[in-house]
């Protein structure tokens, strides 16, 4: 059995070292070569999508992990990476906290539940162990995470992007060729200005805007079944996609067992495969797949 890799913040040297990851120097990763990466494919994989959002709190990570969920359960080799180095949550929604252990190529190999490969450098570092790291050692761990892991072959691997359209945004569309984006959104206004700001990075670097997703939008009242629109009327949402020439993906509701099932790390998609909730998740995937080629 081959060792287990270490926690990166087990020893201060770590935070010093040019491999983050504590990958061996002879893995399969060519240096940096000043000025931008060469952008290629992720090896072993077909289809790459990017979930993203200018604005944190908008439930990004979970339509992303629901959505790989969705993928498998459609019948696709999925896959997930978590690329939010300062607040990976793909451990949590998937219930994972194992260490990875790397392949005879020296790669990491992936941790998989329900089906769907994932990797996250949550893994590598304890929960409450943050991550004190300037821009280049971030870039550095970002470019292993993207082509130091051994997928073993997949359909699709859905790419959960931290909020914002900085560094790390930029260095993933510059490492890697994307097949499209998903932005993701609440109905509140701000969130939608935020998400104007993320089609806007995604064109100027001609990566495909696949469509806005809409999540927390209508309150169903368990006892009066009222609806109410709690952030705000999606109208601001389908009008941002009218402007902007995309597609309307989705519309998730505000259910409190979208956030219970992520908790607990079970997501809506296996934890309540036949409700509405999972319905909505398994139509933006057929949407989406059938955008990138992966659905005929």
């Amino acid at each position: 059995m081959r060792p287990s890799i270490p926690r990166l913040m087990q020893a201060s040297r770590v935070l010093l070292h040019e491999n983050p990851l504590g990958l061996p120097r002879s893995g399969t990763i060519p240096r940096m070569q000043r000025g931008l990466p060469q952008k290629r494919n992720i090896k072993n994989v077909a289809k790459v999508i990017a979930v993203s959002s200018a604005k944190g709190g908008v439930g990004k990570s979970t339509v992303a992990a629901n959505l790989s969920l969705a993928f498998a359960r459609l019948g696709y080799r999925a896959g997930i990476l978590d690329t939010d180095v300062f607040g990976p949550s793909i451990p949590t929604l998937f219930n994972l906290n194992e260490e990875p252990r790397l392949s005879a190529s020296n790669q990491l190999l992936p941790l998989t539940n329900y089906g769907v490969k994932t990797m996250s450098i949550g893994y590598l570092v304890g929960e409450e162990s943050p991550l004190v790291w300037r821009g280049p050692m971030l870039l550095k761990a970002v470019q292993q995470l993207l082509h130091d892991v051994d997928w073993g072959g997949l359909d699709v691997l859905v790419l959960d992007l931290p909020p914002g359209t900085g560094d790390t945004q930029l260095s993933i569309t510059q490492q890697v060729i994307l097949d499209g984006a998903v932005i993701v959104t609440t109905p509140h206004t701000l969130a939608v200005k935020d998400a104007v700001k993320g089609i806007s990075m995604f064109r100027k670097v001609d990566v495909p805007i696949l469509g806005l997703v809409q999540n927390m939008s209508v309150f169903r009242c368990p006892h009066c079944h009222g609806d109410t629109t709690v952030f705000g009327s999606s109208e601001g949402v389908k009008k941002a996609c009218e402007d902007h020439g995309l597609d309307f993906l989705g519309d998730v509701p505000l259910h409190p067992n979208i956030g219970e099932d992520g908790s607990r790390g079970k997501p809506t998609v296996v934890a309540e495969p036949e409700s509405d909730r999972a319905r909505v998740f398994m139509d933006i995937a057929t949407s989406v797949g059938t955008k990138i080629g992966l659905i005929h």
